[in-house]
This record gives C-alpha cells, structure tokens and sequence, in this order.
C-alpha cells in the first residue's frame, strides 16, 4: 500500500507495478510482518533504485520480524545485506525497531503499530493525517486486543481487514491464523465505530465465493473488495 509518495505499507508483488521514479520516492516501508507475500518486493526494490538515492530507505517493523529479514533475507546467501552497504555509516537500507502502540511521526502524519495475532509475529497499522484515519489489519486472526484500540480511533474513515479463505476452509483459517467469512463477522461485531469497511487477502480463485459468503453474514457492515489502484483520501 503507497501512501502519498513516500512511503509503503508492506511491500509485496504489487510493488512492482510503480515505475523506477516512483520507487525512487519512497523512503520509509512498514512492515506488519516477515510472510514472502508482504515482503518479496522489498529486495527488488532496494537493488533497483539504490544508485537513485541520496539517503537510506528505511525499513520499521518489530524486533522480530527485523531479525528475520537479517537472518533469512538480507543475509549475502540469499540477498546483499544493504544495511552495510557500502559501509555502515552510509548503508542503502536501516532497520528501525518499532514497539507495539508506539507512533512514528513522519511530518504530520503518524503511523501507530496495533496489535495483530498471526503465525509469526506481526503487527497491524494505524495511518493518520489528523483529519483521518485508515487501519490496515495485516495477517490476522481472531484477536480480541485489536478492537479496544481501533474503537478509541475517533477519527476512524476506513477499516481494511483481511479473509484469506472461504468458509469451507475455516479449519485452514484457524491454523494458519487468518480469517474466514463465519470468523469475520464474529470480529466485526466487536467493532463499535462506523468506518468503511474493505476486504483484503482474498485468494484469487475464491473472491467471488468468499465475498459472497461475507455479504451473506456480514452484509449489515456493507464490506467491500479492497480492489488494485483503488485510492483512500483521508
């Protein structure tokens, strides 16, 4: 997810639908967490636009998830560790520990980590302008720590939230620590602000059936299709 120009929420295949000039721009990515799908872009990214850059991008996400990017990612066997490149005090990459509840300010808008329950650790993300608010899930399951937080958001305009399979998969929801349309529903129910509501994570060979299946139980909340190039001005 692009906001403004500068910066990404994860990063993952979508990335590579902006242009060099574009990732040229950005300068800060939110991780929620170490899955492929929300951080396969990031290497590409980093290698492509490194020669355009004068400052470090910089990459925030929790402790964990940092480690893991080191030690899995960013490790000389897989990928160049940029965060010694060309040397420690002028790297292309910095990583930047965030905690949870904790708010980064980047000029007037602050980014807030919320709690977010998946199979590793991972965290969802406020995004404020001060007029407005969007909160993007991540990977997330059941989570009853999520929705005290989300209700005290008084300027709340949009909620995107993730069900990843059908309900005839909900067993596989539950191991895996995703969402289903039956389990989507139960959690909306705790949400007590008015907000537009968008669905993502949606498989691509089940949209159709699973955004059935979500009006079918949570048709009260009006969610829709988080779509491709879709814009939210907040």
């Amino acid at each position: 997810m692009l906001v403004d120009k500068d910066l990404l929420i994860d990063a993952g295949t979508g990335v590579a639908d902006l242009s060099l000039a574009e990732l040229a721009l950005i300068d800060h990515v939110f991780l929620t967490h170490s899955h492929l799908d929300h951080i396969a872009s990031l290497p590409m990214l980093i290698d492509s636009v490194s020669d355009l850059r004068d400052k470090p991008l910089t990459v925030y996400a929790t402790a964990a998830t940092l480690e893991i990017l080191a030690k899995h990612i960013f490790n000389w066997s897989i990928w160049p560790d940029f965060s010694v490149i060309p040397n420690g005090e002028r790297a292309i990459m910095r990583y930047q520990t965030i905690t949870l509840g904790q708010t980064v300010r980047l000029g007037e808008r602050a980014i807030t980590a919320l709690p977010a329950e998946h199979t590793v650790p991972a965290v969802g993300y406020q995004l404020d302008s001060g007029a407005g608010s969007l909160v993007f899930t991540g990977d997330t399951t059941v989570n009853d720590s999520f929705w005290p937080v989300v209700n005290r958001i008084a300027n709340l305009r949009y909620l995107l939230i993730e069900t990843a399979f059908p309900n005839r998969d909900q067993r596989l929801a539950e191991l895996s620590k995703h969402l289903c349309p039956n389990m989507l529903a139960k959690e909306l129910r705790k949400l007590s602000r008015d907000a537009e509501i968008y669905i993502s994570h949606l498989k691509p060979s089940q949209i159709e059936l699973t955004m059935a299946e979500i009006r079918a139980c949570a048709g009260d909340f009006r969610p829709r299709m988080l779509e491709n190039n879709q814009v939210f001005e907040f």
